[in-house]
């Protein structure tokens, strides 16, 4: 890969756009990965927000962002991004604003809108090439309404609306949808995943999508402590369990081609990642579920199985 301006923690950029003060909740992971996003970015961006957790960031009159902001419902971000980036154009195109003053068009979304309500709107976005950055903060639910099931909730997770019960003690029978392959099958110039406790990666893999005009995804691991049943102080442990376990690849694919950022050289054991949150807590009480467990471990194991072969193969 290309020489990086990110070679530690050190490096993250000092200046900041997200400042303290928002009624979001202690620990939320979203919060933390749009902070380190932004600063990878630098000042020159505007942000379209679909309807979401984070959309309590601008409680009107006040608001702890730097940025330019605007507001959408679920389904409509990639088109509010698509009319500013049309503006922009037609305001540097016509002499208005220089190239110099462009801006950066940041779309963020919590799960519900990126893999159910709005994925239409996002396809059609992709298929027209709109230059913009969309940042998915993942927390694996409908969590700003009570943390009812999304398309994005794991197998086997306890959720508002998958409750475990005498009869499904499994909780959430579904799986999760895989939105990294659906962005792929779109060949977009850039996708990737990230993680709150990668900052380094996630730097590195922001800064590398820079150099790429089109659609550029970024799906964030995003611990939420009221929906998942965790402590607000472990949010970064969550997900370097969630990296360490393999639940979490931390992978990119430039124009449909796929590299791994982070392959574990061991596995550690997925139960270390369920057992730090209350939504799993039905898989070992009152009596500990062992196959749904093992279920879980063995969709892991081959994943990462396949992935490792291929790496050989290269």
């Amino acid at each position: 890969m290309s020489e990086t301006r990110y070679k530690t923690l050190r490096d993250v950029p000092a200046e900041e756009y997200l400042l303290p003060g928002s009624p979001e909740c202690a620990g939320c992971g979203a919060q933390l990965v749009l902070r380190i996003f932004l600063k990878a970015l630098g000042g020159d961006a505007v942000l379209v927000n679909a309807a979401g957790c984070l959309t309590l960031l601008n409680v009107y009159p006040y608001t702890p962002l730097k940025l330019n902001w605007m507001y959408t419902a679920f389904a409509s971000a990639p088109a509010g991004a698509q009319g500013i980036r049309d503006a922009l154009d037609i305001l540097i195109e016509k002499g208005k604003i220089t190239p110099k003053e462009d801006l950066k068009v940041v779309t963020f979304t919590g799960d519900g809108a990126a893999y159910d309500i709005g994925l239409h709107a996002a396809s059609g976005a992709i298929a027209r090439g709109l230059d913009f950055y969309y940042l998915v903060y993942d927390n694996e639910a409908y969590s700003n309404t009570g943390f009812q099931t999304s398309g994005a909730t794991p197998f086997a997770t306890s959720t508002k609306t998958s409750q475990p019960t005498t009869l499904n003690p499994i909780g959430h029978e579904g799986v999760k949808k895989d939105l990294f392959e659906i962005w792929r099958s779109h060949k977009p110039p850039y996708i990737a995943t990230i993680a709150p406790s990668h900052i380094v990666d996630m730097l590195r893999k922001i800064e590398r999508a820079l150099k790429y005009r089109g659609p550029k995804l970024f799906i964030a691991f995003s611990p939420c402590p009221p929906g998942w049943g965790s402590d607000t102080s472990e949010t970064v442990r969550i997900s370097k369990l969630a990296v360490e376990t393999g639940v979490w690849p931390l992978k990119e694919a430039i124009y449909g081609e796929v590299r791994h950022t982070f392959i574990p050289k061991v596995l550690k054991p997925v139960e270390e990642y369920l057992k730090t949150q209350e939504r799993y807590k039905h898989l070992f009480h009152p009596r500990r579920q062992e196959k749904v467990i093992k279920t879980i471990q063995e969709n892991i194991n081959q994943y990462w199985q396949k992935v490792r072969e291929k790496e050989k193969l290269e």
